[in-house]
């Protein structure tokens, strides 16, 4: 009895049934999104971008705190600095123009000393904060979209697995049928009813399958790999999967801003962060508190008159420097970044629109799809009782082989349809998913 539409899907559970019994149990398409988010390799790597845009960020905000620093140097001068004085300082009656070289100073100097500097105000400094907390916000939005592509990249492999694991069960079954029509048919040719010609066309389809199926099982080791290497596993691990295709929901997906938005929108704000902090520093003073408390040891190490003195040194004060003019290149870089803020808003509204359409199309090539397989089914279902009763003919005489063959022809035709429809919906489906901002919703 050959193996209809039905019977291969109870065979295909009772296989995954068999499968979990005798090893282990096959991965559903949500587990295997959810070991890909814990393990890829690239999202690794995106979540330590993200940390490192965090730790500049708070490396930003560090700048604004108060800096001390203690200082300390230990001068002995073998020469003292000769400076020249008014000669009429030591003689009275000495003219005008006349001057008396004199050394300062003492032979040794020690200066120990703690100093304050305090930004109160800059406008670089915050708008550097600005900045990076941007910039941080970029990190994790990329590192979001980088997880979406996982998602989309191991939910596309693992339906390419299911649409190839049901093209090995329909081989399996034509198999299955033409090794039945090939003792058929040389039972025939032992009546003398057949001849020779009809068996070779027979063996032939009969090692045509067998080269099919080993084509398509090497495909399917091929996409399991890659889905084990988007997971993080082994190659060497053994995976296998449910094959049961879920079709989705009827009702499609609620609309939700998509990570491509928001990225779009924070790169808009960097560069309106940067613009803006180019304007203020170009206008802005930056206003520093400093003070420096310490003390200045004046020693001389020649008898009778060797000391050693220390005296108090300390001061307060505000710094405050203001840009007057530093020439065109602000300016210049101004012009550049309204520029760019021109084009990220053109690019914003260019991105809504063609997400409108992407998800439009994707509605309908969805709903066309989902009609196709559901007609595939009834096409592969009526190909398949033809098959069926074509063989019951030839068996009975009133069919040639040729007419076996034809129906059998149908018969894969209709089933290559109905893979090809999956993979449509399949396709549509993901499209759908990711043009309505749902891609990282849980999966079935």
């Amino acid at each position: 009895m050959l193996v209809n539409t039905r019977k291969l899907g109870l065979a295909l559970i009772l296989l995954a049934v068999g499968g979990a019994a005798l090893g282990q149990a096959p991965f559903s398409l949500q587990q295997c999104v959810d070991t890909a988010l814990a393990r890829n390799a690239e999202l690794l790597i995106g979540r330590n971008q993200v940390e490192m845009g965090e730790e500049r960020l708070k490396e930003a905000k560090a700048n604004r705190l108060p800096k001390f620093t203690a200082n300390g140097d230990y001068r002995w001068s073998i020469d003292l600095p000769y400076q020249f004085m008014p000669l009429s300082t030591f003689t009275p009656m000495a003219g005008e123009g006349q001057f008396k070289e004199v050394q300062f100073g003492v032979p040794h100097n020690i200066n120990a000393n703690v100093q304050l500097a305090w930004p109160l105000y800059n406008p670089q400094l915050f708008g550097g904060i600005r900045t990076a907390g941007v910039a941080a916000e970029l990190q994790a939005l990329q590192l979001r979209k980088t997880g979406e592509e996982v998602v989309q990249e191991v939910t596309t492999l693992y339906c390419n697995a299911q649409v190839l694991h049901h093209q090995i069960a329909f081989l399996d079954s034509n198999a299955v049928n033409t090794g039945k029509l090939l003792r058929n048919v040389r039972l025939l040719r032992e009546q003398l009813l057949a001849t020779g010609t009809d068996v070779g066309r027979v063996e032939l389809q009969v090692a045509q399958l067998a080269t099919q199926r080993g084509q398509v099982a090497s495909r399917y080791t091929q996409v399991l790999d890659a889905l084990k290497l988007a997971m993080g596993l082994p190659l060497e691990r053994d995976l296998q999967i449910n094959p049961a295709i879920a079709m989705g929901q009827d009702a499609g997906y609620l609309p939700a801003t998509t990570v491509e938005h928001r990225l779009a929108q924070t790169r808009t704000e960097l560069v309106r962060s940067e613009l803006g902090t180019l304007g203020r520093s170009r206008y802005l003073p930056s206003v520093n508190l400093m003070g420096s408390y310490g003390t200045m040891g004046f020693g001389y190490d020649k008898p009778p008159n060797d000391f050693l003195k220390f005296h108090p040194v300390s001061m307060a004060g505000l710094q405050v420097s203001w840009p007057l003019f530093s020439g065109t290149v602000i300016n210049r870089k101004m012009a550049g970044k309204r520029l760019e803020l021109r084009n990220s808003e053109l690019q914003l509204k260019l991105l809504d629109d063609r997400q409108a359409l992407r998800t439009a199309t994707a509605q309908r090539q969805r709903e066309l799809a989902r009609t196709t397989v559901a007609n595939t089914l009834e096409q592969v279902d009526l190909a398949q009782r033809i098959y069926e009763q074509t063989l019951l003919q030839q068996a009975q005489g009133t069919a040639s082989l040729t007419d076996v063959l034809l129906a059998d022809n149908a018969l894969r035709t209709a089933q290559q349809d109905q893979l090809a429809a999956l993979v449509d919906y399949l396709k549509a489906d993901l499209e759908l998913k990711a043009a309505t901002g749902n891609l990282m919703q849980t999966n079935n």
